[in-house]
């Protein structure tokens, strides 16, 4: 599941013994910094990290090096560990990634066999019934996170690791980009009618059609973000 996808436990800590403490630093770090908690741009200051999570600041250095690696943040010679604002260039190309991963993964969703199939198009369309509540209400954050949750049920159906892998970290270093704007409807309406027909392509195992609209639709996403930035 996408970190930002599951409501945090509130009994992490009680879990400390059990968990690498980098491990635990890096989750705590990475979930901050997905809910918006941690903006892009902001210092991510060592000592607050290890004091909240009670450990020494050993782990805590660790775990930004391995979050450095993902690319979610960036250390600066003198100055710290910043979180990540990817630039214009750096989302294009991701956009492009992830639409021929979402692509790939429609395609691989609907040639599953008609009972996993329908199952998974049952699931889709609550997703959807859940994003037009969403929209209904002009709860953005909501609704984006239903999104996620759609496209994220489809790559998880694909039964690809690899694919599932790569699209989780697509999809994190796009949400750092998206952060400024779950505020604002960037056409929530039209997205879900977008949905609407991936779903009916996937429950009739129309293959073609539901590569097609994946991909279409995560290039339509790109060019309305990139109108709202305008």
């Amino acid at each position: 599941m996408l970190p930002w996808l599951a409501d945090p436990a509130p009994d992490r800590l009680s879990t400390l013994r059990d968990i690498p403490l980098a491990k635990l630093a890096r989750d705590d770090m990475l979930s901050m910094i997905l809910r918006g908690e941690l903006l892009p741009g902001q210092r991510i200051n060592e000592p607050d990290v290890a004091g909240r999570l009670g450990i020494s600041r050993v782990p805590v250095r660790e775990a930004l090096r391995e979050l450095e690696s993902t690319g979610l943040v960036v250390a600066r010679k003198h100055a710290g560990v910043f979180v990540r604002e990817p630039s214009a260039d750096e989302v294009r190309d991701l956009y492009e990634m992830r639409g021929l991963l979402d692509g790939f993964a429609g395609r691989r969703a609907a040639r599953l066999d008609a009972l996993p199939r329908i199952a998974l198009a049952d699931a889709l369309d609550a997703s959807i019934a859940a994003m037009n509540a969403a929209a209904a209400a002009q709860d953005v954050q909501r609704y984006y996170r239903e999104n996620l949750h759609f496209h994220w049920a489809i790559v998880e159906a694909a039964g690809n690791q690899a694919l599932a892998n790569t699209y989780r970290g697509v999809v994190q270093k796009l949400h750092l980009s998206r952060l400024k704007n779950l505020s604002r409807d960037i056409g929530m309406t039209v997205s879900i009618a977008e949905h609407v027909a991936i779903a009916r392509a996937l429950r009739e195992g129309d293959v073609a059609r539901c590569e097609k609209l994946m991909a279409r639709h995560v290039g339509d996403a790109y060019v309305r973000l990139q109108g709202a930035v305008r």
